[in-house]
């Protein structure tokens, strides 16, 4: 039977009861609309979230890290195989944790291609200093150039400029809350003693907030320079290399082939933020698994409804079986009636999904502890649309396919002598 001629029947079959047809095709509006709107607020957020992590996290940590000497010079003595080796307080080995020839590391990184990028830090305790008073905390002498590039350092500058950190000797960029400790501002000095006890004075340039309360408390940031001269150490000493890939799939890897490599300690991104890639993977899981049930419960909506008009047009269907339509072209009408409703709710759903997600993403978001956000984070990523309309099709076409095969099978014989 000519297509034309099964739209038009199936176009009359939808008209007929249109009010019917209406609620269907909202149905799947609705499951279209909370999908696009519910994937996108939480990967929005998980992006967001993950932001906070990842942005700050490089891709492979090399670092050197103080053990004790695994093998003893005892276990070294030429004894007896019964003999056993009772070993107590074993001290570290006597080494800083500096790591050593680390410009010739760098440079070494810089030039493999799977490397985007390659910047050295220096992290250290010491002492903030508050009248009589001493905080303890964190410094972390940087590459501010660098960090900027490949971990989005001024992102979460809240005030001040960071590259100031360049171009002023003795500068510091506090965390927010450790500001509000010292009662510090952009322009103020503060004083830190060292691990070793000396004192010294630093300019606050910038206040830096992560929105992580506890980093934000106890950490600071300043120049490389500046944190050897806190340290009172020579212009090599770094104590971590910090490793951005192209490709960040192939951290794993390479984190292994760097350690044995360079003889250091060495940990990837995903082993340093296993528990955060759980929470953000779960949240995804969660909001499919919410959307395609809405979509799924629409799709029975639209059985049922194309059941119950089975059941009213019997007569209907028993003419054109017995004018010369075929139990598929039969078939062939109820299918196209399901999808005409699928493509039109669909249709409207991502239209009005993508409304909804613009609405969300404009209403403001005011927080103390993500300063650098304005509004509500929605992710716009087409392949949840692409989800959808598949969805949506796939859904009606299914809900439309069990009816039409039971429409197929009416014997028109049978329900005109009925009559």
């Amino acid at each position: 039977m000519k297509p034309k001629i099964i739209l038009s029947i199936s176009w009359g079959l939808l008209t007929a009861r249109l009010k019917q047809t209406v609620i269907a095709a909202i149905g799947v509006t609705f499951g279209i609309t909370t999908f696009l709107a519910l994937l996108g607020f939480m990967n929005g957020l998980n992006d967001l979230l993950d932001g906070l992590m990842m942005n700050r996290t490089p891709h492979i940590r090399l670092y050197n890290e103080i053990v004790a000497t695994e093998e003893q010079p005892i276990m070294l003595a030429d004894t007896s195989d019964e003999a056993y080796h009772f070993i107590q307080s074993v001290k570290p080995k006597n080494e800083q944790l500096s790591i050593k020839n680390s410009p010739k590391i760098i440079s070494f990184l810089e030039q493999d291609p799977a490397v985007k990028g390659v910047t050295s830090r220096i992290g250290s305790q010491a002492f903030y200093n508050v009248g009589p008073a001493k905080i303890g905390g964190l410094v972390n002498g940087i590459d501010v150039e660098k960090e900027k590039e490949l971990y989005f350092f001024d992102d979460y500058m809240v005030a001040g400029n960071s590259i100031d950190l360049k171009h002023v000797p003795n500068s510091i960029i506090l965390g927010k809350g450790l500001a509000e400790t010292l009662i510090a501002t952009v322009g103020d000095v503060v004083q830190l003693t060292s691990p070793t006890g000396k004192i010294f004075s630093f300019k606050v340039v910038g206040i830096y907030q992560t929105g992580i309360a506890d980093i934000d408390k106890s950490q600071s940031y300043t120049s490389i320079l500046s944190a050897q001269k806190l340290l009172g150490v020579s212009k090599d000493y770094v104590t971590d290399i910090l490793v951005k890939l192209h490709q960040v799939e192939q951290a794993p890897k390479l984190t292994h082939h760097y350690s044995n490599l360079f003889d250091v300690e060495a940990i990837d991104i995903d082993t340093a933020n296993a528990q955060f890639d759980t929470g953000s993977s779960i949240r995804s899981l969660i909001s499919y698994a919410v959307g395609i049930t809405l979509l799924v419960i629409a799709g029975f909506g639209i059985y049922n409804i194309l059941n119950m008009l089975i059941y009213e047009k019997m007569d209907s269907i028993a003419i054109l079986k017995a004018t010369g339509f075929s139990g598929k072209d039969v078939s062939r009408i109820f299918i196209t009636v399901a999808l005409i409703i699928g493509v039109f709710g669909g249709s409207l759903g991502l239209l009005i999904g993508n409304l909804v997600c613009h609405l969300i993403n404009m209403i403001p978001f005011n927080t103390d502890a993500l300063p650098t956000i304005e509004t509500y984070p929605i992710d716009f990523s087409s392949k949840y649309y692409i989800i959808a309309a598949i969805f949506s099709v796939v859904t009606t076409y299914l809900a439309g396919y069990f009816p039409s095969r039971k429409a197929s099978k009416v014997d028109p014989v049978t329900i005109i002598r009925g009559k």
